[in-house]
């Protein structure tokens, strides 16, 4: 009975994190039509995305996709804010690809970094996605 429990609990989870990550897909590919989005297949051969141009000098114009967590703050600073989360991928059974968490960095008067682990175990710190946006706050909303 207890097992059963459990089941459903991580069942319900799932389907909540999926419909919740699919608003969101909805909300980002309205805004990246109308920001310049664009996707870039990194060194690695995966793909990254870029949403608007980093303002010459800014911080962002320093940085590169496929760079390290370590290398971006190097260069950049430690973000002001910043928040993580499991994909679903997290829930594959025997999948031991990485993507499995996402952390997401925030730059006041930047905008987002979104950096996501190469490996099953490793810690996030891929840079998969930059979100250029003068006005962003610094904090996650």
């Amino acid at each position: 009975m207890k097992a059963k429990l459990i089941f459903l609990f991580l069942a319900a989870a799932m389907l909540n994190g999926c419909a919740h990550r699919g608003g969101e897909s909805d909300q980002a590919s309205a805004s990246n039509s109308t920001s310049g989005s664009r996707t870039v297949v990194m060194s690695n051969g995966e793909e990254g995305e870029i949403i608007g141009t980093p303002a010459p000098g800014s911080k962002f114009s320093k940085i590169q996709l496929n760079m390290s967590r370590r290398q971006v703050e190097s260069l950049i600073g430690p973000p002001d804010d910043e928040t993580g989360h499991l994909t679903g991928k997290a829930f594959i059974p025997f999948f031991f690809g990485g993507d499995s968490y996402r952390t997401e960095a925030f730059y006041k008067g930047e905008g987002q970094l979104t950096y996501s682990p190469r490996s099953i175990g490793a810690e996030p710190n891929q840079l998969i996605k930059m979100e250029v946006n003068p006005a962003a706050t610094g904090f996650s909303e």
